[in-house]
This record gives C-alpha cells, sequence and structure tokens, in this order.
C-alpha cells in the first residue's frame, strides 16, 4: 500500500545529493544578518538585496552569502560567461 510513497522518498533522497539536478532562475528569500533581515531576490540574473549597501554598490554581503550557498545551482542568464 505504501510501496510507492517510499519508492517516492527514496527517490527524492537520491535527487537531493544530486545537486547538478537543481538550476535556480527566481527566487526571494528572507536573511537575517548581524542588524536586521533583509529581502534578497534573484530573477533573471540579477540580485537585489534590501539592504543600504547594496542600493549603492549593486552588491553585499547578503547576497553574496546565498550566492556562495547556492554555488552552482543558478541560471546563468542568456549570453552569461562563466
Amino acid at each position: 500500500m505504501y510501496s510507492s510513497l517510499i519508492g517516492q522518498v527514496e527517490k527524492a533522497q537520491r535527487y537531493a545529493l544530486e545537486r547538478e539536478r537543481l538550476s535556480l532562475s527566481n527566487f526571494k528569500a528572507s536573511f537575517r544578518g548581524e542588524h536586521d533581515s533583509y529581502q534578497v531576490s534573484y530573477d533573471g540574473g540579477a540580485w537585489k538585496c534590501s539592504c543600504e549597501h547594496f542600493d549603492g554598490r549593486q552588491l553585499c554581503s547578503h547576497a553574496m552569502a546565498i550566492e556562495r550557498i547556492l554555488d552552482g545551482m543558478m541560471l546563468q542568464p542568456a549570453g552569461a560567461i562563466d
């Protein structure tokens, strides 16, 4: 009766170990920094963060940390060079 569910769980466990199966094209996340929580998003190859540092530089520790956590999982926009 539960053999189908057991098979699905086993398949999910195998898939979870094969990180190359996953490519993210967009997402939103909440990142808890040292002083506050920030909204970080990725869409169309572009990072965004609600922190004040990102506004001026288009770069911040929160977005960079998530990029490192998700290493190799982000889809590159068309024409991007690795």
